[in-house]
């Protein structure tokens, strides 16, 4: 432990040694009701007993094809399995290892698809740690701060935050919308403009979902323009949002999608998908990467859409979600440091606030530690740290919900 690096920052204590389910065990042990998901990647629990077989499986066959050199089952019946559940216009798929990674993938097509050289993102975004990923990311400075300078081409338009502007969401849209006009005609000639990339539910910012409207005029603009509508969804994409893609509650699906994070259980892996016509446009040789579309990541991304398809997790989400969104709805009525709950099925946030709009990041990190103390990890997020994330498992059981809000309930008394 003396030799890993002073860099990385974690957010509890704890050495997990196995996992199961919605929990996760130390060596003593010792369990947590594990509500972070790994940041959303273990949709399927941990340790799905059809992901182990899976990878399994594959382990003793094949564990690195490289897949520049040479094609493998796993990744070709993926690509088929995931077109059912993409647009039916994205019907090409290009994978990588990480969210960032195809962030950038999916910016390098838009450029080069184009011919331009601008990126429009949005106020709040996250979008990876990477130069160009990290150019792109607003959600908090420590993610750009150190390394200046960093990608040119970048501009940022307002978000949505109804919340943070303290304006019903028309207003605040129509706001938004105008400001994005007048960033196209002071500082980002949209002749000049790729792409625009967006989270249709933002997640490192604190758990704000695009409006239907806002979403809708991003999609008119661009069409307006040439310009490729990217759709972010690496954290709230498959299922999590009680729709497979976060997109659907808009209608808008864009030009370009990114995911990962819930693609393959844990295993890294992820994805852009668009239209053959515009994957033909950027450069042969722009996609791939030693371990793209690994085969054993592969396989557990297979399995990981049997276990959503078989348990039918997307409409799962969607109903747990609304049932503790219920309940946060309740214990905000009986306490003030809750100024808001956000986000849309199992992808809620929880804003902690000292006082009506003045965030407390010190009392969310407490009620953090408060359920870390007694059994059960969950996640900050949000600009001062103060928006606590809901990310259980899609698997989690009703009784494991009703024990998390118990939990978080006791904390907030203790806090």
């Amino acid at each position: 432990m003396s030799h890993l690096s002073p860099l990385l920052v974690q957010s509890s204590g704890i050495c997990a040694e196995r996992g199961e389910g919605s929990w996760l065990y130390d060596e003593q042990g010792n369990r947590w009701l594990d509500f972070t998901s790994g940041i959303g990647v273990t949709s399927t629990g941990h340790c799905h007993p059809k992901v182990v077989a899976a990878t399994q499986a594959q382990v003793a066959k094949l564990v690195h094809a490289q897949y520049a050199t040479v094609k493998h089952p796993n990744m070709l019946e993926l690509t088929d399995r995931l077109y059912q559940h993409l647009p039916k216009h994205m019907d090409a798929v290009a994978f990588s290892n990480s969210g960032s990674e195809s962030v950038e993938a999916a910016f390098r097509l838009a450029r080069q698809a184009t011919g331009r050289p601008n990126i429009v993102v949005f106020r709040g975004g996250f979008h990876g740690r990477t130069m160009g990923a990290a150019s792109l990311t607003t959600s908090n400075n420590k993610v750009r701060t150190g390394w200046a300078p960093l990608m040119a081409g970048v501009s940022v338009a307002p978000f949505p935050h109804s919340y943070r502007y303290g304006w019903d969401e028309d207003t605040t849209v129509d706001f938004c919308l105008k400001e994005l006009d007048h960033l196209m005609i002071t500082e980002c000639n949209p002749k000049d403009t790729a792409a625009m990339i967006i989270e249709p539910v933002q997640g490192e910012y604190g758990y704000y979902p695009a409006p239907k409207r806002f979403m809708e005029g991003l999609q008119a603009r661009c069409k307006e323009h040439g310009i490729l509508l990217i759709v972010d969804e690496i954290q709230a994409g498959y299922g999590r949002t009680g729709k497979f893609w976060s997109h659907e509650h808009s209608g808008v699906s864009g030009d370009i999608l990114i995911t990962a994070k819930g693609l393959a259980s844990g295993y890294p892996l992820s994805a852009i998908a668009a239209s053959k016509e515009l994957m033909s446009h950027g450069y042969p040789g722009s996609q791939g990467g030693t371990y793209g579309a690994n085969v054993v990541a592969c396989a557990a991304a297979l399995a990981t859409l049997d276990v959503i398809e078989e348990e039918q997790l997307v409409a799962r989400a969607e109903k747990l979600g609304a049932e503790l969104r219920s309940h946060l709805e309740g214990l905000k009525a009986e306490h003030d440091g809750i100024d808001e709950i956000r986000g849309a099925g199992l992808m809620l946030g929880v804003e902690m606030v000292s006082a009506p709009n003045k965030p407390d990041g010190d009392r969310a990190a407490r009620i953090l530690k408060h359920c870390e103390q007694n059994g059960m990890l969950m996640l900050r997020c949000g600009s001062h740290g103060q928006v606590v994330r809901w990310l259980p498992p899609l698997t989690v059981t009703e009784a494991e919900m009703e024990q998390a809000v118990n939990l978080f309930e006791a904390a907030l008394k203790e806090t």
